[in-house]
């Protein structure tokens, strides 16, 4: 079970949740999220990770301009809440973010299913489900995902991994680091169950 710690505004809250032990990290970028970051401060972020810690750029952008710079930062991987296509030649690994009913933009090497966008809206575990069924690639769950319902979450879903924003925050883009902790030992103390 991987953790996905999104939304992270500050090298700090990067440095305490990775230290809490998540996996990855994500910076939301070239978006209007309250979250969104210039990437010039997504790039600081990731320099102070350590290199087996995921770097993760979001975005929700259509532009291939955007696109261009965010590759030019080397994330491990770039989350895609559009339909726009990353060129293979980057090598760097694509999420494709699908909302439930939708099918996932085909070129993706995960798909991410969040009907949320960071707004703390409730996952769709029946739809999620059915894309952990049928996608044949790893699936992150993510969408109202707390302390308190991720254990159910992971036991109902089997996802590959969890992500998790506004349900560990103090406020938009500031992180609560005992709600990431807290968050963290559930999803660690379920694997150990499955």
């Amino acid at each position: 079970m991987r953790i996905k710690i999104c939304g992270i505004t500050t090298a700090r809250d990067a440095l305490i949740a990775e230290e809490l032990g998540a996996d990855a990290i994500g910076v939301v970028v070239c978006s209007d999220s309250p979250r969104s970051v210039p990437v010039k401060r997504a790039k600081e972020i990731f320099a102070a990770l350590r290199p087996s810690t995921m770097k993760v750029c979001v975005t929700d952008t259509c532009s291939e301009s955007d696109l261009e710079v965010i590759t030019h930062i080397r994330p491990d991987a770039i989350q895609l809440h559009s339909g726009i296509a990353v060129p293979e030649r980057c090598g760097i690994k694509v999420i494709r973010a699908v909302r439930p009913g939708e099918a996932p933009v085909p070129g993706f090497n995960m798909v991410l299913v969040d009907g949320s966008l960071g707004k703390g809206t409730p996952y769709d575990s029946d739809f999620a489900a059915k894309i952990v069924r049928e996608t044949g690639a790893p699936v992150i769950l993510a969408g109202g995902l707390t302390p308190d319902n991720v254990v159910e979450a992971i036991r109902t879903v089997s996802p590959s991994a969890v992500d998790v924003s506004s349900g560990v925050e103090k406020s938009p883009g500031i992180k609560d680091p005992k709600r990431v902790a807290e968050f963290i030992r559930h999803c660690r103390e379920v694997e150990a169950c499955l």
